[in-house]
């Protein structure tokens, strides 16, 4: 079959890749020379131990997690490490609540487990600040958000079944009574025909995709996130402390983001209390806008919106470890 995929960030980048698996042929149309929106502005964390409760998103994220591990054997470029996370408990209520995950019956399932002060930093000696103890989430992992999409386009490339069509805003769906809607209309003047269209167009929810679906029930989100010079030690795990989200990047420099309500501290003053030391300088600071679901027990919106053509968005900021799932679950909807 020819698959016509709109949209080059994680999502329907995992798409392309997941059609090109079974065999079929992809067209993969971009907007922009270059995607630039939340996949390449994610902070890179594959989180696993700290979803929600509810079977639909903790199923999402372990079968994420395995096809996640599949894509690292056949694509080492992506930056996949299965280090793991730890999430600090600075109060006693904040241990109370970590050890009520890590008696949940599904604690092993999501490779949870508590541990004490002393345990936590001798796993992770970079942990300096005060804490009463860690959730440690061993199925939680790392990606280089930069480096996945190049890397998987390049490697689907070599298939022969792959075309890479960026620089092209999709303007509508092809007309029924020329070429059928499973075919895109870019402002190129192209049409590009498939037996299926599916548009995966993030937090791009204007122009199209509201004429298509004016009563989307997704809204858009913004994360602050930040990225500092390298730390002179290595952080062994991601790291997480109320609201804050840190990985540490393969050159030693440190992401951070994370949302922090009035009268909380900022994300760079967590850090420095986790650490227990001053950050490193900032050598750059950014946002990143999501397309959420507005029902907050969906993990993400998928609906036909043509005869062969169907809308997948509101993944949210998890969209990075819940892409390959995703694009899985769309395939076996569409019967790719």
């Amino acid at each position: 079959m020819r698959i016509v995929i709109v949209g080059g960030g994680v999502l329907g980048t995992m798409h392309a890749a997941e059609a090109v698996r079974r065999g079929h042929y992809v067209a993969h149309v971009e907007r922009d020379a270059e995607p630039c929106g939340a996949s390449v502005r994610d902070i890179g964390l594959v989180r696993v131990g700290g979803r929600a409760d509810g079977a639909e998103e903790l199923s999402t994220a372990l079968r994420a997690r395995e096809l996640w591990e599949r894509i690292a054997r056949d694509v080492p470029d992506v930056g996949f490490r299965p280090n793991g996370s730890l999430t600090v408990a600075r109060t006693a209520a904040e241990l109370d609540a970590l050890a009520g995950v890590a008696e949940r019956p599904d604690a092993a399932e999501r490779g949870c487990k508590l541990l004490g002060a002393e345990e936590a930093r001798a796993f992770a000696p970079a942990l300096r600040g005060a804490m009463l103890g860690a959730l440690w989430c061993e199925r939680d992992a790392a990606v280089e958000p930069r480096a996945v999409l190049p890397a998987l386009r390049a490697h689907l490339a070599e298939t022969g079944r792959y075309a890479w069509l960026p620089g092209r805003d999709v303007l509508g769906l092809g007309d029924m009574r020329d070429v059928g809607t499973a075919s895109v209309r870019d402002d190129h003047g192209a049409t590009h025909e498939g037996d299926a269209v599916v548009l995966c167009t993030g937090a791009h929810l204007s122009g199209m995709v509201r004429e298509l679906a004016p009563d989307l029930p997704v809204h858009r989100a913004r994360l602050q996130l930040m990225q500092t010079a390298p730390l002179d030690e290595p952080l062994a795990a991601a790291a997480h402390a109320g609201r804050l989200r840190m990985v540490q990047r393969p050159d030693g420099g440190l992401t951070i983001g994370g949302a922090h309500a009035p009268g909380e501290p900022s994300p760079s003053a967590a850090a420095e209390a986790v650490l227990g030391r001053t950050l490193p300088p900032v050598r750059r600071r950014w946002s990143s806008v999501h397309a959420r679901c507005a029902d907050p027990s969906r993990i993400v919106h998928r609906a036909r919106v043509g005869e062969d053509a169907w809308l997948v968005t509101g993944s949210g900021e998890h969209g990075l470890t819940h892409a390959p799932a995703l694009a899985e679950e769309t395939a076996n909807h569409l019967n790719l």
